[in-house]
C-alpha cells in the first residue's frame, strides 16, 4: 500500500510531531509528512519540521477572513497531495467550507476524554480535569467539523489521575498518549476505517 500523505497544522511546539516522524522512520507507520503549516511564524513545530527536511510554511492570518485563510491552507494541502490533515496544537477555528472540503480527512487530537472538557485548551483542560475530581483523563482523536470539538470520536486513550498530579504532570501524561493515538488513527485511515 502506498503511504498516507500527511499535512499537519500546528500553532505551538508540536511535541507529538517527533513520535510520528520516528514511527515513520522506524517503519511502524506507512505514512509521509508532506507539509507542516503554522499560523505562528515562531512556532517550534515549523523548526522541528525543517530539522527533518519536511516542507514547513508559515501562513499569516493577517488581513484574511477565516474562509480566505483556510483556502490558502487548502491550496497548500492540494499542492502537496495531502490525503489526511492532522491538527496538532492548531489554535485556529476552521471554517465550515474547509471542514466540508476535507470531510473525514481532517483529524484533531484533543487533550481530554471528549465530550468532557470540550472547548478548553492546553493547561486549562488539565486544570478542569483536576477541579472536576476525574479519576481518569486522556486524549481523543476526532473528525474535525465546523463546531469545535464536536466531530465523530475515532478513538480515545486513557490514563489515571493520581493524587499527586498537577496540570503539568497531566499534560505530560496525556501528550504521550496523543502521539500513540494519532499514529493509530493514521493506521486506521490507511485501512479505510475512517
Amino acid at each position: 500500500m502506498r503511504p498516507v500523505k500527511l499535512g499537519i497544522l500546528g500553532s505551538t511546539r508540536g511535541t507529538i510531531l517527533l513520535p510520528i516522524i520516528e514511527a515513520i522512520e522506524e517503519g511502524r507507520l506507512n505514512a509521509v509528512i508532506k507539509v507542516v503549516i503554522s499560523d505562528k511564524p515562531d512556532a517550534l513545530i515549523l523548526e522541528k519540521a525543517r530539522e527533518h527536511n519536511i516542507p514547513a510554511w508559515y501562513v499569516s492570518p493577517q488581513g484574511h477572513s477565516r474562509e480566505s485563510y483556510d483556502q490558502m491552507i487548502h491550496q497548500l494541502f492540494t499542492d502537496h497531495h495531502v490525503d489526511l490533515g492532522l491538527l496538532i496544537g492548531f489554535m485556529r477555528i476552521l471554517s465550515g467550507k474547509f471542514t466540508k472540503k476535507w470531510s473525514r480527512k481532517l483529524l484533531n487530537v484533543h487533550p481530554s476524554l471528549l465530550p468532557k472538557h470540550a472547548n478548553l485548551m492546553d493547561l486549562s483542560v488539565h486544570e478542569a480535569v483536576l477541579n472536576s475530581g476525574d479519576e481518569e483523563t486522556g486524549c481523543t482523536v476526532h473528525v474535525v467539523e465546523e463546531a469545535v470539538d464536536s466531530g465523530e470520536i475515532i478513538l480515545q486513550k486513557r490514563c489515571p489521575v493520581t493524587a499527586d498530579d498537577s496540570s503539568l504532570s497531566l499534560k505530560s501524561k496525556v501528550q504521550a498518549l496523543e502521539a500513540e493515538a494519532l499514529i493509530e488513527a493514521i493506521q486506521m485511515f490507511e485501512l479505510g476505517k475512517i
